[in-house]
């Protein structure tokens, strides 16, 4: 059985899980939305403390790596690497668009399309098949009516994720569904697993979170 800690700070909330191959042992969050920094350490530490197990057992650190909060982002892969380090175990960079995918598989009928808050009407997305094959990359668009009018006119779509209540004032198809379920770290062990059978480990030294925007910096 392989051990895994899994970290998600993308988004507005954060969580963390352990993890056996691809089953969740055991499972925490932030109670709050802006704190991710000062509650992640202590966090990590008190759940494998209290599941009596040792991070020294780990095979390796699984992060989701974005799009999504540019602080969180930072925060998240910082927190995987210097555990990674620290241990000396590989690192695996999940994508967040593929997680958010992962978490509603089951209750889509045909294509999935995660998406994001990237402020104003932009949103981060992708579109997955079922089986979590990639249909569409992930991209920055401004969300109106039109964006996603093609594959709606074949397809039956499954729209998850923060930015859902940008989405449902404009897309009106029949074939358009809304999921609102909230993603966190428990589903990333489907993924987490797959990437470790693989080797699918990132460079621990050079790899940067997935943006996927440029980031500007206030230089005063």
């Amino acid at each position: 059985m392989a051990l895994f800690l899994n970290i998600d700070t993308a988004v507005d909330y954060a969580s963390v899980c352990i993890s056996e191959n691809d089953k969740t042992i055991a499972y925490t969050e932030t109670p709050t939305t802006t704190a991710h920094a000062s509650w992640i350490n202590d966090a990590i530490r008190e759940l494998f403390t209290s599941n009596q197990l040792s991070m020294n057992h780990l095979d390796a650190v699984a992060v989701s790596n974005g799009p999504g909060s540019y602080t969180g982002l930072r925060i998240g892969l910082a927190t995987a690497k210097g555990l990674c380090f620290a241990l000396r175990k590989p690192l695996i960079c999940l994508s967040t668009l593929e997680i958010m995918a992962h978490s509603v598989k089951e209750q889509a009928a045909d294509l999935i399309c995660p998406v994001i808050d990237a402020r104003r009407m932009e949103i981060y997305t992708a579109v997955y098949q079922k089986d979590l094959t990639t249909v569409r990359p992930p991209k920055a668009l401004v969300a109106d009516g039109q964006s996603f009018q093609d594959l709606l006119a074949d397809h039956r779509m499954l729209f998850t994720g923060n930015a859902i209540r940008k989405l449902q004032p404009v897309i009106k198809h029949s074939n358009a569904a809304f999921n609102t379920t909230r993603y966190n770290a428990a589903n990333m062990p489907y993924l987490t697993i797959k990437h470790f059978r693989q080797n699918q480990f990132a460079d621990l030294s050079y790899t940067e979170p997935f943006y996927l925007k440029a980031v500007h910096f206030n230089k005063n």
